[in-house]
């Protein structure tokens, strides 16, 4: 069985991590995201090139910034691709004085070992910087349609009344820089955490939940549109964000979220 390439091996670690924190379990990824269980187990055991859409997906439903991640992405696809060996220069023929393969090899090893986490830091503080805006709670949001904005990559699955329904990161409407908070984060009497987000490149909007128990619920709903429910059904959604469907369409002036506690308690509700 051949080795992965060091940057190969290294974004397979920092997938497992990342695919820890979510809580998820490969049907769970499969079923919020277009790539298959079998994919997932690949992309996570390095034994298939993992696609840069499933690495954005993955840290949008962790709630983490893509970026230290996609610097990974970059040097692990550049080997996947052979970019990275059409690119290098021949090696030298050893002369006197010339170290050794060996001895060469150990210090490639040792300043990949550097490269990687100063990468990974100045493309996440990049990345940051880019998308704080969106994520700041009292941001106000424009209209995405701008001339001259660049393609979405990926490109969102839906947009306004389409998105009715839908699962905002299956469609990549949750990704960093795609969507906001509307109004302040709530802690509610059991210690669940709770927020609206909107996206303005679907046009839709969504409850977000944290630090649960099982048998919680959290509502989204607006005039003149249907309500839109999650439960937390098992231990593994305790420990991850989970989310509603998406309400599609400009409603932002009447949401309201309102949280259902486990215990029967009453539901505490919020608007943005």
């Amino acid at each position: 069985m051949t080795t992965p390439a060091p940057e190969c091996a290294a974004l397979a670690e920092e997938l497992r991590a990342v695919r820890a924190r979510t809580g998820l379990s490969l049907a769970a990824l499969a079923e919020r995201t277009p790539y298959s269980k079998s994919s997932w187990e690949r992309y996570l055991n390095g034994k298939l090139p993992a696609p840069r859409q499933a690495v954005e997906a993955l840290c949008a439903m962790a709630g983490e910034h893509p970026g230290r991640l996609l610097a990974l992405w970059e040097l692990a696809d550049a080997e996947w691709s052979g970019r990275a060996r059409s690119t290098a220069r021949p090696p030298a023929s050893p002369g006197p004085g010339t170290p050794d393969a060996g001895r060469t090899a150990a210090h490639t090893r040792r300043a990949l070992r550097w490269r990687l986490p100063a990468l990974g830091a100045g493309a996440a503080a990049a990345a940051v910087a880019m998308t704080a805006a969106l994520w700041l709670p009292n941001h106000t949001f424009g209209d995405p349609a701008t001339p001259g904005s660049p393609a979405l990559d990926p490109a969102p699955g839906c947009r306004g009344r389409a998105c009715d329904g839908q699962d905002p990161a299956r469609m990549f409407c949750g990704l960093p820089g795609r969507a906001g908070v509307l109004g302040p984060l709530h802690r509610t009497r059991t210690g669940a955490q709770v927020e609206i987000r909107y996206s303005t490149v679907c046009a839709a909007a969504w409850g977000r939940v944290w630090h649960t128990r099982v048998g919680d619920a959290v509502e989204v709903s607006a005039p003149g549109a249907p309500l839109r429910r999650v439960v937390i059904r098992t231990t593994a959604d305790t420990s991850a964000y989970r989310f509603t469907p998406m309400l599609g369409g400009d409603h932002r002036a009447g949401l309201r979220l309102c949280f259902l506690p486990a215990d029967g308690a009453v539901r505490e509700c919020f608007r943005p």
